[in-house]
């Protein structure tokens, strides 16, 4: 596996962006660094900026670099010691019937509107449920590593999209859009559990979750799922304050 310290020094840049309103902690004030050229970003060193804590959004490969605040932490679920919680056992009952299928990302106007629709009611205010197509295509679509889109289907019906990129030690899930007008579903909980479940298929020990933020109620869905691992100066460790 290719070593960040083994990429010749004019290959990666890091840049530090300007501050810009936090999406999660009203009033703070956020930045991120940025790994550049994204071209050169392939899944071996993708995978090692994961570990580091970094992120992507399409082909923007970031992580929080903000300076007053160290609220995100990155997460990851050993999927091998996860302890399977009451809820989360209904949860993969409740949803046996979803059908996934995995594809090449692709654009495709169902997709679009179901995305349309969770956002306007699980996001409401934060601009996203007025995306156009193209903003739709920029934050999901493109990708420089081994990435998929998994649809699950319900009785023929559209219920939940996810973008997930395999790495040499993992699953990252990168985003999961579904349909907001089920009564009594969690397909959020389900799909986690799918993933850990492709994992385990493919032999990898690790789901990246992304981040976690102890005092966003956006993300307390991922406290769940225990033990979970942080990455806290440096160091991958079982959380246990969550």
């Amino acid at each position: 596996m290719s070593r960040l310290n083994d990429v010749p020094s004019s290959a990666l840049q890091f840049y530090t962006t300007a501050s810009y309103p936090c999406s999660y902690l009203p009033e703070q004030l956020a930045r991120s660094q940025v790994a550049t050229p994204s071209h050169l970003i392939d899944t071996n060193i993708y995978g090692e900026l994961v570990q580091a804590g970094f992120r992507r959004s399409g082909a923007f490969t970031y992580r929080p670099y903000c300076d007053n605040c160290r609220a995100c932490m990155p997460v990851r679920i050993v999927v091998d010691e996860l302890i399977l919680r009451r809820a989360q056992r209904r949860s993969w009952k409740r949803h046996q019937n979803l059908v996934a299928t995995q594809h090449d990302l692709y654009y495709h106007p169902d997709h679009y509107s179901l995305y349309l629709r969770y956002q306007a009611q699980r996001h409401s205010g934060g601009g996203m449920d007025r995306d156009s197509r193209e903003q739709y295509r920029h934050f999901l679509l493109p990708s420089n590593v081994n990435s998929r889109l998994v649809e699950f289907h319900e009785d023929g019906r559209l219920r939940m999209n996810s973008i997930i990129d395999e790495l040499p030690d993992g699953i990252s899930s990168v985003y999961t859009f579904f349909d907001p007008d089920v009564p009594g579903a969690s397909f959020g909980t389900y799909n986690i559990l799918w993933q850990v479940e492709l994992c385990r298929a493919l032999r990898l020990p690790y789901l990246y979750l992304g981040y976690w933020i102890k005092e966003s109620q956006k993300m307390a869905y991922k406290a769940g799922f225990r033990p979970l691992q942080g990455l806290v100066d440096g160091r991958w460790e079982q959380l246990s304050n969550i």
